[in-house]
């Protein structure tokens, strides 16, 4: 029975002996790689794009002789150009964009028959100011607008560029590192003029406006 208890009293020092030698042996060196957090994403920096849409309008004509109005509406596209600048989750910009549109509408009255609008191009230079949600910017927009007005009937024909204003809203969403989508609408307001001239199609004093509302989308590369 002594003999027992010696060989187990002999085993626990050598037992604890080993444990402590163990833990003081050197483990092979090994570092994990530091961790560094992604850069919060930004939307500051210059940007080109294309965007397509739809544009639906109405134009009134109206003076001594009579009111009425045409409708014109089709589609447009074009290419867009602009700069953001982020503070915080603010994002300020500024943007333009010009665009062909096949936009066309007709109607006849008692002032003269077949009475047609087209708007054939558009442009804006607008300021954008928008709130950040990382990738998703929602924004509110508005500045100038420019384009061509075109009126005719069987009386003849006549061309103008107008200017004017638009306001708009949108979002964005940012996608595949630099590239981001938007979709957005806006209101247009060329303002109105009168004819005056020989060969227009309406009585002199007869005076044309035009308003629309455009819807599109559009693709955006930020540099």
């Amino acid at each position: 029975m002594k003999t027992k208890t010696i060989l187990n009293s002999i085993s626990a020092v050598l037992l604890t002996s080993f444990a402590a030698h163990a833990a003081d042996l050197q483990r092979p060196g090994y570092k994990a790689p530091e961790y560094i957090a992604p850069a919060p994403f930004s939307w500051t920096g210059f940007y080109v794009g294309a965007n397509a849409g739809y544009l639906w309008g109405n134009s009134k004509w109206s003076g001594s002789a009579g009111n009425f109005e045409v409708a014109p509406a089709g589609f447009m596209a074009g290419g867009t150009l602009g700069y953001n600048y982020q503070t915080g989750s603010w994002v300020w910009g500024i943007e333009g964009d010009i665009d062909y549109v096949n936009a066309k509408g007709t109607a006849n009255s008692a002032i003269c028959a077949s009475c047609t609008f087209k708007d054939t191009w558009l442009g804006t230079v607008r300021g954008r100011v928008g709130y950040s949600f990382g990738q998703w910017l929602p924004y509110l927009t508005g500045g100038g607008a420019f384009g061509n007005v075109y009126v005719s009937s069987a009386a003849g024909s006549k061309t103008q560029t107008r200017d004017g204003w638009t306001v708009g809203t949108g979002v964005e969403y940012a996608f595949a590192g630099a590239w981001s989508a938007k979709l957005e609408y806006l209101y247009v307001d060329l303002g109105s003029f009168s004819c005056g001239s020989a060969g227009c199609p309406v009585p002199p004093d007869e005076r044309v406006n035009f308003t629309s509302n455009i819807i599109r989308a559009g693709v955006n590369y930020r540099f």
